[in-house]
């Protein structure tokens, strides 16, 4: 029997959408339009602390450098708002709260996604239906766990725009969703890429960024975002921004948010990424109360573990600071310090200035 790589594309589409994902959509392994901008970002050191974004040469955009023999990438997307624009909102708004961008607060979404799309590709390996049209091919699924150009390759599959913050938009889901691919020997028909993009005029994401750090429409300086600031950064915090980030304790959602397009955005119903333990509604005292085998736990198969017990309370001292004085925060800060790393008790003691100088003008 002939080959039908159009009838496997169609397949799996339909796969795809039983296996709960929001869209698939395939395209080749061209990146050369994006390359040199990569190489920008990268030059003009955007990338802070994060040596990996600069430690594989081309593999990030040239998928066959990384993988042999990939002809074709399918991109997934799986949806993970795990509730309302005015939820989240409100959380920010508490100063005694502490804020973890919705992403992290379920399941490691590394571990969802890859599993997901292993389940695609072994039934696109295994289906009679598969074999009869194509029969066997290689492949390799990531998540965020490689070097891979993610949102480049979805825009190419027609899976959304790269906005002005950097995030891909979909226009009828939003952006409140996780990327994951398949890289495959097999050349299957490409879908029509994203040529436009739908920001128009809005610079809303740039306008509400705590700390300046989409510097230009569709370039971010992580080395000021939230994000990287609070996760991929082991060392201090910058004085200057410390201010900014709020109650901010792990990653930051606002330019989400606030963005235009996510009205469209629905609630996903994937219970891997519902909130535990609480943490979408915790309050600072709490979370600095934790010691480190609680940490542990709590954070047990999630994405949080991407930061250290060390960052933890660094991040939570700094929110501390910027929360509204009171002796009970003073105190806390105390009674941590002593115990505490030297990288975290200078974020202490920048606290308790904070606290001190507050309380002494009340």
């Amino acid at each position: 029997m002939r080959p039908d790589p159009l009838a496997l594309a169609a397949l799996l589409k339909t796969w795809g959408a039983e296996l709960g994902f929001g869209q698939i959509g395939i395209t080749g392994v061209d990146l050369s339009r994006d390359e040199q901008g990569l190489h920008d970002w990268l030059n003009r050191e955007y990338h802070g602390e994060m040596g990996w974004m600069a430690a594989h040469g081309n593999k990030r955009s040239r998928p066959a450098e990384l993988v042999p023999e990939t002809l074709s990438i399918i991109c997934a997307r799986l949806d993970y708002l795990p509730e309302s624009a005015a939820q989240m909102q409100a959380q920010l708004d508490d100063p005694n709260a502490a804020y973890i961008s919705r992403y992290a607060l379920g399941r490691d979404y590394h571990k969802v996604m890859r599993g997901r799309l292993r389940r695609l590709a072994r039934r696109s390996g295994d289906a009679a239906q598969a074999r009869r049209l194509l029969g066997p091919f290689g492949h390799r699924v990531f998540s965020d766990s490689a070097p891979v150009l993610e949102k480049p390759l979805a825009r190419n599959a027609g899976l959304g725009w790269i906005g002005k913050h950097t995030n891909l938009i979909n226009r009828h889901d939003g952006s409140w969703f996780f990327l994951g691919e398949i890289y495959t020997d097999i050349a299957l028909p490409a879908d029509a890429p994203q040529t436009t993009e739908h920001c128009g005029s809005c610079t809303r994401c740039i306008e509400v960024c705590p700390t300046a750090a989409i510097i230009a429409p569709f370039v971010l300086d992580a080395r000021r975002c939230i994000s990287y600031l609070t996760i991929e950064l082991k060392t201090a915090i910058p004085v200057e921004l410390r201010p900014l980030i709020g109650n901010r304790i792990y990653g930051c959602d606002d330019c989400q948010i606030h963005c235009p397009w996510n009205r469209y955005a629905q609630l996903s119903a994937e219970p891997d990424f519902q909130a535990r333990h609480g943490l979408e509604r915790a309050s600072l005292l709490s979370l600095f109360a934790w010691d480190e085998d609680t940490f542990q736990a709590k954070t047990e198969g999630s994405a949080m573990r991407r930061a250290s017990f060390e960052q933890w309370q660094r991040n939570l001292a700094v929110a501390l600071g910027n929360a509204p004085p009171a002796h009970a925060v003073v105190q806390a800060l105390r009674d941590r310090r002593e115990q505490a790393t030297p990288l975290v008790r200078e974020h202490i003691d920048w606290a308790l200035a904070r606290q001190h100088l507050g309380l002494s003008e009340n």
